[in-house]
């Protein structure tokens, strides 16, 4: 199933509220820290991407506000269309990163709509296992066709829902960033040109003897993720440090699998060193780019600021074409 969700806000929210989700036409709720936004209309979609009526008591209301709030914001000229990568949760983080970033400066979170299911996490088997094994890997290269049509799908879903440019919050769908935006008119944002615009802007001056501004990549799925990362950070002129595999398979692995195992004390010393090893060749900050490796370290962390979440830089790059598209349509 997919989910449709369109978002007002009010009194300029700090952080979303709440998000309804269906599974197997059974209704529960997620709720985040409180704010003032209101959750305006929610549609549940089959396959095709047609509207389908809730089973629950709520099926008159879903129809008023269907006819009412959610249109008038779905026609507008700068909604936002969400794709819901493999991880809930991180779409979650990611809606909750819209409304903070947006609301900064007194400004209202853009509208927005958002569609994602849990088919990619069960086809692709995630729980149980470190995402960078070779298990794991081949059984991604083996899904990758159901991943991509799933991901288009979406698109598809969102575009008839009057998005009008597109964002994803998730690492490595980005892999197939290409091929889900064949034959598809709306604006789609990459994550790793949103980084690397950011990075460029910044202005950095290499570190000690370097030539260019170094730029290290933590990542948990590194044979897909990588190689995008490197290409958009390189065509800005920048060098990216990766760790060896050695030093991989020594650190980022037992690290994730001591988060497995609740063991928060243990990843997050891991999760140090890595950083470390990077610092200590030189490059300028850190970029964590996998789901897995963000929230390990806490948020006083001193190496916290020597680090990148991309979702920061998605999140005010949506933004920021949202905030510009009524004037100059299409760009971001």
């Amino acid at each position: 199933m997919a989910i449709l969700m369109s978002i007002q806000t009010l009194n300029r929210p700090q952080f979303l509220i709440g998000f309804v989700a269906f599974r197997n036409k059974t209704h529960t709720q997620y709720r985040t820290r409180s704010s003032n936004s209101s959750i305006s209309s929610v549609f549940l979609t089959d396959e095709s991407g047609n509207y389908e009526e809730p089973s629950n008591g709520s099926t008159s209301l879903m129809k008023t506000q269907r006819s009412s709030a959610s249109c008038i914001m779905l026609s507008q000229q700068n909604t936002i269309g969400v794709i819901g990568g493999v991880s809930v949760l991180s779409t979650l983080v990611f809606l909750e990163k819209l409304a903070c970033w947006s609301s900064r400066n007194g400004k209202e979170c853009p509208p927005f709509v958002v569609c994602s299911d849990p088919v990619l996490s069960k086809a692709l088997s995630l729980r149980g296992s470190f995402p960078s094994t070779r298990n794991r890997m081949d059984h991604i290269k083996l899904n990758q066709e159901v991943m991509i049509k799933n991901l288009q799908h979406k698109r598809n879903v969102l575009q008839q829902s009057g998005a009008r440019g597109l964002a994803m919050p998730c690492h490595l769908s980005h892999a197939w960033h290409r091929e889900i935006s064949e034959d598809s008119s709306l604006p789609f944002l990459h994550i790793g040109d949103c980084v690397a615009m950011e990075l460029k802007k910044a202005k950095m001056k290499p570190i000690h003897a370097a030539s260019t501004v170094r730029i290290g990549l933590l990542t948990t799925d590194s044979f897909f993720v990588v190689c995008y990362y490197k290409e958009k950070l390189q065509s800005q002129g920048f060098e990216v440090v990766l760790l060896d595999k050695e030093t991989e398979e020594h650190l980022l692995v037992p690290a994730v699998e001591a988060l497995q195992r609740k063991d928060i004390e243990g990843a997050r010393n891991l999760l140090r060193i890595a950083i470390h090893v990077l610092l200590v060749r030189g490059v300028n900050v850190v970029i964590l780019a996998s789901d897995d490796l963000l929230g390990i370290l806490p948020h006083n962390d001193p190496l916290i600021r020597k680090c990148i979440d991309p979702m920061d830089a998605l999140a005010r790059s949506i933004i920021h074409w949202a905030e510009t598209t009524t004037k100059v349509p299409g760009r971001f």
